[in-house]
């Protein structure tokens, strides 16, 4: 025992040693001081289709927010999004009136028991399901989490706002979970799988299982795992990627909600009911109930790829229905990512329909009756066009500023000259942690202006704007050096080999300015040595690279203030 304490405290003393010694490298390492951000995002589309009083745009969230989910308390809305490998993970958002929201960060906000800091940006988290009990008053997360062996959990809270639980492991594999409590109480868990062993027809053919699931324990129940859906609507026509499952009760009868046909061009949301919430459930004759995929292809203000959904009651006591679609640019491709959108749903039939789901989108709805459009104000998130503005001036970093692979306070701090990136010693075309705070680009035309202070010392140290779809394809600009001399750099990388655009050597006289504007596909990289006079590096450049269409994975692009001092970008 003796001989054991001795050990613990002279290992005490060790690490005591080592974190003093690691605080003074992390102390005396320079920083990267960014201010003065300005995203300003300008889409013609929003021009055209100004607001009435009672309208509002659909996105409701606009950049990479994919596969929504809702519930509600009370006259209380809370929303949850895919973020796959971004941190903190599943972004969450609160609303009394389905029109104006509030960003309350992410629900996986402990690293210590979510940490994707080894995965592929489209791995990490994603499709969760939100649903709150009034049985016990409990709030339920459950979501599929591809790091850290983890699976499919489930965290609760009984107040949303105040954070949640710790991560629960649920014994069952597949992904898309969403729970569903009855009106006796019992909790079911419905979730997208592959078909039994040796059953598979045909390439994408997945199935819906359901489970009992116990409240006491916050397991499922074994042996009580049922398929629901084998394939999709109708498994003659080999129904693809039959996921993302929703079980509703509505005038005593059950239904079950589903995406099918896969998140790209034949995307859809297709109903099936029942008497029970373990089947057999039959599909609606008017399959799909949502669907982009019937339009000419060149079609003006393209909405696409609409799909995975989740209803709920308005203030109105009507229906509407969240999913995700996407707003290609001018050469169809897809560089903002999966957004959330919404409208409202006809429920007066047996089945529920999304009004104007089956025709070509448009970007504004009315708005329930009462509410007020007070989205950018008051602290509600923005959609339409609209500009923010970052001096980082505020203790608290808004919510839309999120780390990759691990949390931002890691690397990051607000003083009074701004925002102070710590470089890493890691590159951005590294699957780890980086050293960058991100923005979702927002919008098709934008442009992305900061700031940048950094007194490097060596040619490893770079330290600018990222511009990101993945670890495999970006565009890094920023400032880095070539012995003596400072110098300019714009380098892209596509399918992980990276080319220099193009470099200028440069002497800094006030503040350095660095700015990526976007027109549709064209990207352009400007900066100014004085602050104020913006000098284009290396032309128009494709914004192909920072398309899904491109770079594959299941995310947007996010714009970045990137600092390393694992640079490898030379002029």
């Amino acid at each position: 025992m003796i001989k054991g304490n001795i050990f613990f405290l002279l290992a005490a003393a060790l690490l005591c040693s080592y974190t003093g010694t690691a605080q003074k490298k992390m102390q005396s390492k320079k920083t990267a001081v960014f201010s003065n951000v300005v995203y300003n995002g300008d889409d013609q589309i929003y021009k055209n289709n100004p607001l009435k009083p009672d309208e509002f745009y659909t996105p409701i969230l606009q950049g990479c927010y994919p596969d929504p989910a809702i519930t509600k308390k009370g006259d209380d809305y809370y929303m949850v999004c895919s973020s796959f490998a971004m941190f903190p993970g599943v972004p969450i958002f609160h609303s009394k009136d389905l029109v104006n929201w509030t960003d309350l960060g992410g629900v996986l906000n402990n690293v210590s028991e979510f940490n994707p800091h080894d995965t592929g940006i489209s791995a990490g988290v994603y499709a969760p399901g939100i649903t709150y009990n009034p049985h016990n008053d409990t709030f339920y997360m459950i979501v599929t989490a591809f790091s850290g062996g983890l699976g499919n959990i489930i965290v609760k809270t009984k107040d949303p706002m105040k954070g949640w639980g710790s991560p629960i492991k649920l014994d069952f594999g597949g992904i898309d979970p969403s729970i569903f409590f009855d009106e006796n109480g019992k909790g079911y868990i419905v979730h997208n799988d592959a078909p039994d062993k040796g059953k598979e027809l045909y390439e994408g053919h997945r199935v819906i299982k359901v489970w009992e699931y116990d409240l006491t324990t916050d397991k499922v129940i074994p042996g009580t795992d049922k398929i629901i859906v084998d394939g999709g609507v109708d498994l003659s026509k080999k129904p693809i990627w039959i996921e993302a499952p929703h079980l509703y009760k509505k005038n005593g009868k059950y239904y079950l909600m589903c995406a099918e046909g896969g998140t790209g061009g034949n995307h859809s949301e297709v109903i099936f009911t029942s008497d029970s919430p373990k089947g057999p459930f039959k599909p609606a004759s008017n399959n799909p109930i949502l669907t982009q995929r019937y339009f000419p292809k060149d079609r003006a203000n393209k909405v696409d790829w609409a799909g995975h959904a989740d209803l709920i009651q308005g203030p109105d006591n009507k229906y509407y229905g969240v999913f995700l679609a996407i707003r290609p640019n001018e050469k169809d491709r897809v560089n903002i990512g999966r957004e959330t959108f919404i409208l409202p749903v006809d429920w007066s039939g047996e089945f529920p329909v999304f009004e104007n789901g089956l025709v070509p989108m448009q970007p504004k709805l009315k708005m329930p009756a009462g509410v007020t459009n007070q989205t950018g104000k008051n602290g509600f998130f923005p959609n339409g066009n609209f500009t923010f503005t970052e001096n980082f001036t505020s203790q608290k970093l808004d919510y839309r500023w999120i780390g990759l692979r691990g949390p931002r306070e890691n690397f990051s701090s607000v003083s009074k000259k701004g925002l102070e990136i710590t470089p890493f010693e890691v590159n951005i075309k590294e699957m780890k942690p980086t050293s960058t705070l991100f923005y979702r680009q927002q919008h098709n035309t934008f442009s992305f202006t900061a700031s940048v202070d950094y007194k490097l010392q060596s040619e490893k140290d770079l330290a600018g704007i990222v511009c990101l779809q993945n670890e495999r394809f970006n565009y890094v600009f920023g400032i880095t050096k070539k012995g003596n001399d400072t110098f300019i750099i714009l380098e892209r990388t596509e399918k992980g080999q990276s080319k220099i655009i193009a470099s200028s050597k440069i002497k800094i006289t006030n503040t350095l300015r660095l700015q990526v504007k976007a027109a549709g596909d064209n990207y352009e990289f400007s900066y100014a040595v004085n602050g104020v006079d913006f000098e284009n590096l290396g032309g128009t450049v494709s914004g192909d690279i920072l398309s899904t269409n491109a770079a594959g994975g299941f995310t947007g692009a996010l714009v970045g203030l990137y600092a390393t001092s694992a640079n490898d970008a030379h002029p």
